[in-house]
């Protein structure tokens, strides 16, 4: 077959299932959109008066208002269980501070990152056994509580940390209690996570935080997920990302929650900025 024949073909198909997807219409015509979140503050988490925020339904709020939907409809699930209710189809967006990785890019589609964080490590008060990076989690034999599904449980795996010393949880409340019972020697979360814990928590409990140590190429991505189709919903949230994350506004809103300028994504530094 010609390679100008291919070529037109692939450019009728294209335009045929871009004119098709009607994501971003559908959701403007309904007036709401169905966003599920896990809760892990300071990513996500529900107030005592039923409320739900944190940085991802926070900036999600004020995303969906910019791209033309009023109202949404929050749905709470497992942290491991979100790309599934996705991908179901019974929810619109995932906001959960969810780490982009490739094996997840083969399920979903992200949007552009609103943060760029560390590992991070809860431990009990004083860090009696001195842990501070995962890679000494991995010569350590302790057990280590880990959000199931999560990027910090595939890290630890990678990293040669066996299946019987890893605690997979639902939840961060679960993982706290595991540190503070003595089930687990810490858990391994990101960084701003460890940070709330310790500064919001009534237990014992501190974030094992030491720069020199931690692992350079860890550093991680964090999005929005999509179902791959929505394009039209996916371009219209980027480009809301686009002028929002990184401005004062955006600063001002996420250090609320703990975040700070140096966890911007590389793409949004200095945006806050005035301009010479």
């Amino acid at each position: 077959m010609p390679l100008v024949l291919i070529v037109a073909i692939a450019a009728v198909w294209l335009l045929v299932n871009v004119s098709r997807d009607d994501s971003l219409a559908r959701l403007r015509n309904a007036g709401t959109i169905r966003i599920g979140y896990a809760v892990e503050a300071p990513y996500a988490f529900v107030t005592q008066d039923g409320t739900v925020t944190g940085e991802s339904p926070e900036i999600a709020k004020h995303i969906a208002k910019t791209i033309g939907i009023d109202q949404i409809t929050w749905r709470q699930a497992e942290f491991g269980s979100l790309i599934t209710e996705l991908e179901a189809g019974r929810i619109d967006v995932v906001a959960a501070g969810m780490f982009v990785t490739p094996e997840r890019k083969m399920q979903v589609a992200f949007s552009a990152p609103t943060f760029q964080v560390r590992p991070g490590l809860l431990v009990p008060a004083g860090n009696p056994l001195r842990l501070y990076s995962y890679k000494e989690l991995a010569t350590h034999d302790v057990t280590i509580a880990v959000l199931n599904g999560s990027v910090e449980e595939n890290t630890l795996r990678r990293l040669g940390v066996p299946s019987r010393r890893l605690l997979a949880v639902p939840d961060t409340l679960t993982g706290l209690a595991a540190v503070t019972s003595g089930l687990a020697a810490g858990m391994a979360i990101s960084s701003p996570t460890a940070r709330w814990i310790a500064q919001h928590s009534k237990e014992q409990v501190e974030a094992a935080e030491a720069p020199a140590r931690v692992d350079s190429d860890s550093l991680g991505l964090g999005a929005f997920a999509f179902r791959k189709e929505d394009r039209a919903l996916l371009e219209a949230w980027n480009r809301a990302l686009d002028g929002y994350i990184g401005t004062k506004e955006h600063l001002a809103l996420v250090s609320r929650f703990g975040f700070t300028a140096d966890e911007l994504p590389p793409t949004a530094k200095g945006k806050s900025e005035p301009r010479p």
